[in-house]
């Protein structure tokens, strides 16, 4: 007769045998796509002083097992707080490059708990509906 043990399972009274298998062998990843803010960025004054539209796109490795159980969001990322570190960055800094204010971002992020990696692509659309070229730069951290 096969026992718990041949099925991968602890037995119950010696809780001898295999390490049961992590519920999930892959990283969580949280999606926020298309955030859209108005700063005042740019490598020059007049610049900075107009001001323009930019555009973040975020995937945020976390540990989210205990969510998972509990079905409550303290015990997850809170993707408002996500959203509130970058609209306070991309609002209320001033940088002269993209890539300067990605790093900040990805920065402030990981600071969360349970943020475990950061990937982020910071987009400084065209300014005129005419223009189809617009600028972005993609960083990822830690890595």
């Amino acid at each position: 007769m096969l026992g718990q043990a041949d099925y991968g399972w602890p037995d119950r009274e010696t809780g001898t045998g295999p390490a049961p298998e992590p519920a999930h062998p892959q990283p969580d990843l949280l999606h926020l796509h298309g955030l859209r803010f108005f700063g005042h960025h740019g490598v020059s004054a007049a610049e900075r002083r107009a001001g323009g539209e930019f555009a973040v796109d975020l995937e945020v490795e976390a540990d989210t097992a205990r969510a998972m159980v509990t079905d409550d969001v303290a015990d997850t990322v809170n993707y408002v707080d996500l959203y509130g570190v970058v609209r306070t960055i991309v609002e209320e800094g001033e940088f002269h490059l993209l890539e300067a204010m990605a790093s900040r971002i990805a920065e402030e992020l990981l600071k969360l708990p349970r943020v475990k990696r950061v990937h982020l692509r910071v987009t400084k659309p065209p300014r005129l509906p005419a223009q189809d070229i617009g600028f972005a730069v993609e960083i990822v951290r830690p890595d």
